[in-house]
């Protein structure tokens, strides 16, 4: 009998998704199906098949993807397009849904169990994360930090380059070099807190130190960065070091909700708020508040998702969750203005920086590509795989306006309402 699972699979993938599959697809017997000149969907193992058996949908498919068990020929930013064309706005819920309601979800499974063969569930990959206990938690935020930030420092300098930044940088052209797009975003902030000799920033969520070093040196502030990762921590004090500023900037291992000194002149928090939760956000916001000085400055610099019609039905993406951001929560953009304004905030101005993230996050998939061999040696084949699919996928998620990412610049005013800010924007002084 001549091999025939690519066609079979592709017949399944057309019920399922009511339309054909817009991939060439190859299976684990060699044969292949569908159309000519596009990525190919590679099927590995019938192992794939079982965990979408167990586990219909994202997580199924996250697994398998993670394991190599499936995987893409060709241009990955191709295929994953191609894909989401064809994907209900919903994503897997959705279509799964849509499945139960016409009946194809049964004779897809019988499917699939004829094509997978006998065999247990496989065990989730090893870089799955596995909680216990409340989210946000001060325990469980130091696990999920830990997950994501503390799988080796020379691993992240491949992917995020000398800089060591790990947020989104600030083109002034596409063309131009991730090194110098980075320096612009970190002077930018510097700018926008007016920060001046003598003064004292706390930098909240400061990763490698990129931030409170660039402060210190441009700026000539005091400047302390708080983490709860420890191999970020132990990594920004080197480099404060070999920068001959550890006289000005401090690290610390510290969870936000245990900063007891200050009041600061000026906060900055870029890629931390994404952590929070909304359970503790309004909380977080609050202790901001107090720890930056009347008519200090606060930059939030943060990814937002789309509104929704009916909020409560957010749910956060599977393969994000269980693999690359544990307990990660997005909000849209006007709930993270209200939260900092109801914590006493006033909010003076908002920059959207989506089009950045996607040029920021190509340019890190080119790195960790360029290096993938020695990135699989540091961390492991599947974390690796983990990386390069989050940040192709991120980069379309920006460039489609499906997530966006944005500076919201707010001052804790006087009591007399004074803001100390200028009449009009530019120079930020």
């Amino acid at each position: 009998m001549a091999p025939d699972a690519a066609h079979r699979l592709a017949a399944l993938a057309a019920q399922a998704l009511g339309t054909p599959l817009p991939l060439r697809l190859r299976a684990w017997d060699g044969s292949e199906a569908g159309p000519q000149d596009t990525p190919v969907l590679v099927v590995r193992s019938r192992r794939a098949l079982r965990r979408l058996l167990w586990h219909p949908g994202e997580l199924g498919l996250a697994r398998a993807w993670v394991a190599g068990e499936i995987d893409v020929e060709g241009d990955l930013y191709d295929a994953l397009d191609r894909l989401t064309a064809v994907v209900p706005d919903g994503g897997g819920r959705d279509l799964g849904r849509r499945m139960v309601r016409d009946g194809t979800a049964l004779r897809i499974a019988a499917g699939l169990i004829r094509l997978a063969g006998p065999g247990v569930p496989p065990p989730p990959p090893a870089e799955e994360s596995r909680r216990r206990g409340e989210a946000h938690t001060k325990r469980r935020d130091r696990a999920a930090i830990s997950h994501h930030y503390d799988v080796g420092n020379e691993f992240y300098a491949h992917v995020l380059g000398p800089s060591m930044v790990y947020s989104c940088a600030y083109w002034d052209r596409a063309d131009g070099s991730l090194e110098d797009a980075q320096y612009a975003k970190l002077d930018l902030i510097c700018r926008k807190l007016a920060l001046r000799p003598g003064q004292h920033l706390l930098d909240i969520g400061c990763g490698w130190g990129s931030l409170v070093l660039h402060a210190a040196q441009h700026y000539g502030v005091r400047a302390t960065g708080i983490t709860i990762s420890v191999e970020q921590a132990d990594l920004a004090r080197k480099r404060a070091a070999e920068a001959g500023l550890t006289d000005r900037v401090e690290i610390r291992v510290q969870d936000y909700r245990d900063v007891h000194d200050g009041p600061y002149d000026a906060i900055s928090s870029v890629g931390m708020a994404e952590h929070v939760g909304q359970v503790r956000y309004r909380e977080y916001a609050e202790i901001l508040h107090r720890l930056v000085k009347p008519g200090g400055r606060l930059l939030n610099h943060q990814i937002a998702r789309r509104p929704l019609a009916d909020e409560a039905g957010y749910r956060v993406d599977e393969f994000i969750d269980r693999y690359v951001f544990p307990d990660g929560e997005l909000s849209p953009v006007g709930s993270t203005v209200s939260s900092l304004e109801q914590a006493g905030f006033e909010v003076r101005d908002l920059e959207a920086l989506r089009e950045h993230y996607a040029l920021t996050l190509r340019a890190w998939v080119r790195n960790l590509e360029e290096h993938f061999a020695e990135a699989e040696r540091l961390t492991s084949r599947g974390r690796a795989r983990v990386w390069r699919l989050y940040m192709a996928a991120s980069a379309l998620g920006f460039e489609r306006n499906s997530i966006g990412v944005n500076q919201v610049l707010a001052v804790r005013t006087e009591g007399d309402g004074a803001s100390s800010m200028p009449l009009v924007r530019g120079s930020w002084s």
